[in-house]
Order: C-alpha cells, then sequence, then structure tokens
C-alpha cells in the first residue's frame, strides 16, 4: 500500500512536467534542464551532510542516474520544441508500458506472454496515432509542416525508453542486493545539473531570467525534477515495479488535460485515439501481472 502511495504522488507531480516544461521553452534546454535538476536535488541536502553514505555508491551507479535524469529531461523539451506538445507528451508516456513489456529481460521469475506482446503493439499505435494525426497540428503551426516534427517524436520515444530503462535497473538492484540509498537520487541531479549547466555556457547563449521564470523553474526543480523522484524510487523499491506501471499510466490522462488547457489546443479525434490505445494497452499489459 505504501508503494502505491508513493507511486501516486509521483504521478501527481508528474502531471504538470510537460505543461512547466513547454510554459519554459523560451529558456535554451541546457539552462533549463541544469538550473532544475540541481534545484530539485536540494530535498536530499539535509540527508547528506547527515550521512554522507547516502551519497556514497559505485561509480556505474551513478553513471546511470546521471545519465537517466541528464538525458531523459534534454530529450523530453528538445522534442517539446520540435513536435506539437500534447502529441510528444503521450509519446513520452509509452514508458510506463515498456516497464511491463521488459521487466521480463531485467527482473527474475518474469516472463514476457503474449498478452504483454499484445499490448505493445497497442501502444505502439497509439504512438504511431499521436504521430500521424500530430501532422493535422503541424500544418496549421508557422515554418512546420508534415514530418519535420518526426525528430520531435524520436526524441520522446527515446526519452521513454531511458526512464523505463532506469525505472527496471533501480527494482533489479534492490532484488540483487546492489541496492542505493534514495538520497544519491539527488547526488543524480546535482551531478546531471552542474553538467547540464557547463554545456550551456559551452553551447548556448546567455539569457535573462525573470523573476516569473524562476518561480517556474522552482517549482519544476523542487516538484517533477525533485520530490517526484525521491517517491519514485521508494514505490520501486518497496512495490511491485508491474503494479507501479499501472499506476503511472495515471500520469498521461493528467498530464494530457493540463497541457491542452495550457496550449490552448481542444481534443481531436487522433488525440482521444492514440490516448485510449496507450493506456489501454497499459491495462492490457497487466492484465496477468
Amino acid at each position: 500500500m505504501r508503494a502505491n502511495l508513493y507511486a501516486l504522488a509521483a504521478v501527481a507531480l508528474w502531471a504538470s512536467l510537460a505543461t512547466l516544461g513547454v510554459s519554459l521553452k523560451h529558456v535554451p534546454p541546457f539552462l533549463l534542464t541544469g538550473i532544475a535538476l540541481a534545484v530539485g536535488s536540494i530535498l536530499t541536502w539535509p540527508a547528506a551532510l547527515k550521512d554522507r553514505r547516502q551519497w556514497t555508491i559505485a561509480p556505474g551507479t551513478l553513471g546511470l542516474g546521471v545519465f537517466t535524469l541528464f538525458g531523459y529531461h534534454f530529450l523530453l523539451f528538445i522534442g517539446l520544441r520540435l513536435a506539437p506538445a500534447v502529441e510528444v507528451n503521450l509519446i513520452n508516456y509509452l514508458w510506463p508500458l515498456l516497464i511491463v513489456v521488459l521487466a521480463s529481460l531485467y527482473l527474475p521469475g518474469l516472463k514476457l506472454r503474449g498478452v504483454h506482446v499484445l499490448a505493445a503493439a497497442m501502444g505502439f499505435a497509439g504512438a504511431a496515432t499521436a504521430i500521424l494525426g500530430g501532422r493535422e497540428a503541424t500544418t496549421s503551426t508557422p515554418g512546420s509542416a508534415g514530418w519535420e516534427s518526426l525528430p520531435g517524436y524520436l526524441l520522446a520515444l527515446g526519452s521513454a525508453f531511458i526512464w523505463a530503462n532506469y525505472s527496471l535497473q533501480t527494482k533489479r538492484a534492490e532484488l540483487t542486493g546492489r541496492s542505493f540509498p534514495t538520497a544519491s537520487v539527488g547526488l543524480f541531479g546535482l551531478v546531471s545539473g552542474a553538467l547540464s549547466l557547463a554545456c550551456h555556457c559551452a553551447l548556448e547563449p546567455a539569457v535573462a531570467l525573470s523573476a516569473h521564470d524562476w518561480l517556474l523553474l522552482l517549482l519544476l526543480g523542487l516538484g517533477p525534477l525533485g520530490a517526484a523522484f525521491l517517491l519514485w524510487d521508494k514505490a520501486l523499491k518497496l512495490g511491485d515495479v508491474r503494479h507501479i506501471g499501472l499506476l503511472s499510466y495515471l500520469t498521461p490522462l493528467a498530464s494530457t488535460t493540463l497541457l491542452m488547457q495550457a496550449t490552448g489546443r481542444t481534443l481531436s479525434w487522433h488525440v482521444a485515439l492514440a490516448a485510449a490505445l496507450i493506456i489501454g494497452a497499459a491495462l492490457l499489459g497487466m492484465r496477468r501481472a
């Protein structure tokens, strides 16, 4: 029960991730990622200062965490700039389905069943529907047409695979006795944030941020890129990763609703169908989990 509550709390915070990302799309992506991840890491500083062992982890574990937090958010934020945000958001939320489908490759005692293959087909059909239908949105966007949004969709798909891999690696480490303290996630964020800011200084032009920008960055860092990571880590270590994958499919529902309100998009047939296929795929995949 506690694992489910942790997962639901993380889902509630992640529901605002895409909306905040779109609201800050004028901020260079390395700068956005760096500030938000560094802010999120602050939540674990007290634990690390009290006990240094909280941040004493194997280099391989640190590498996985940094690659995940840096790579996932950078790909997602770039994807949101290159393609219609609602469709990118739906494709990104294939990661709960990927957790269910790929679990047997990571965790002992789990088998991939025919129902999981069918669920994967449904989920990717939903992603294809979002991509094909998204062409309607791009044709009305100045400077964009048809398949020009494909790179954004591919980046969103890449972010989905990155987060599914991290989640399953975390659960496998817990089962094999190589688990890391939850507070270590703050170290992942701090190192990832520093890497992002270094890339900003080297590759992006300097920009002036308004007070409103800083407020949104604070919300983004402390919520979706801070507390949500800690809650998700707790959920993965305490619960069944496949059940948690099911609960996480509340995220695209809430996230898409918020995003459509923020962007002024109306519910189109392809968004509704894509969401139904992706969420239905997760429910099907969990049927025998």
